[in-house]
């Protein structure tokens, strides 16, 4: 897999930053809407054996993210705004070429525009789901909502609307990464797998199943079933579902918690739980007993 434009770019390459990236690639004056700019110049250093082998190490060690869009301006913002947030960005031009570097050499996390010609990214997630669950992050025009709604429901973790800030881009990205990472706690201090009716969640080993069968959850869904098994039976609102899920710093709408509770309830639904979670019409969600139908 290829990164972007290689490692030497750590040393070569810096950014003038304004505060958002916009959906047409055209660089537009800062009066009319401000949008990222990319503006590349050479940093004073002296180049020498030495320093080559460490930008690669430097470079090798990143986590992977495929950064997949048509769009090559909003390609170059995304993939400069992860670099300095010393990521290794790899990208892909279309939802093809997406599959075949995603199947050479599987990412952390994707990057994902749902708008693209002849394959969209809706249709190249339900390809990844079928192998992977690597987490997802949809990119998706702002007046999209359906394609949002849908790409959460075909198995995307989160998404950002067009036009977006990149800082917010990378906030997501983080707490995306930091729920999914594997702990490096000593084993005394593991959480022990909790179990309520059928349904019996692993935390520490990021897995959940019900009567015996596993369960394939995206990450902001596992997060969202840790909160409601913690107090089973107690009602969490739509804005304590969202903390748990997200952090206190992100923030979504309504529908998108409504989303990822639908496909909760559908996959537990589909392992022949009964009574998953229940709703408390005004008030919000809870988990029922998690008996088996």
């Amino acid at each position: 897999m290829e990164p972007f434009d290689g490692p030497n770019r750590f040393a070569r390459q810096g950014a003038v930053r304004e505060p958002r990236c916009g959906t047409s690639g055209k660089r537009r004056n800062v009066a009319n809407g401000p949008i990222w700019t990319i503006k590349r110049f050479r940093v004073n250093m002296k180049r020498s054996d030495d320093a080559e082998p460490e930008i690669r190490e430097r470079y090798s060690m990143a986590r992977r993210i495929l950064v997949v869009d048509d769009d090559p301006h909003i390609r170059e913002v995304i993939c400069f705004a992860l670099e300095k947030a010393e990521f290794a960005p790899v990208i892909a031009r279309d939802g093809a070429e997406a599959l075949e570097r995603f199947a050479t050499d599987p990412p952390q996390l994707v990057v994902l525009d749902v708008g693209m010609p002849e394959m969209d990214g809706l249709e190249v997630c339900r390809e990844i789901r079928k192998t992977s669950d690597v987490p997802i992050l949809f990119l998706s025009a702002r007046d999209d909502e359906i394609d949002r709604v849908l790409g959460l429901e075909i198995g995307g973790d989160d998404y950002v609307t067009k036009p977006f800030s990149p800082r917010e881009l990378i906030a997501r990205v983080n707490v995306i990464l930091k729920r999914t990472a594997p702990r490096s706690a000593e084993p005394e201090q593991h959480d022990e797998p909790v179990q309520h009716g059928h349904l019996v969640l692993d935390a520490a080993r990021h897995l959940a199943a019900f009567n015996g069968e596993d369960l394939a959850l995206t990450s902001i869904e596992f997060a969202i079933l840790k909160t409601m098994i913690s107090r089973p039976g107690i009602v969490f609102d739509r804005d304590k579902i969202m903390a748990a899920a997200y952090g206190s710093n992100i923030h979504v709408s309504n529908r998108t918690i409504d989303s990822h509770i639908r496909n909760v309830r559908a996959k537990l639904q589909d392992a022949g739980c009964a009574t998953g979670i229940e709703t408390v019409h005004g008030v919000g969600f809870r988990l029922g007993a998690c008996e088996a139908g």
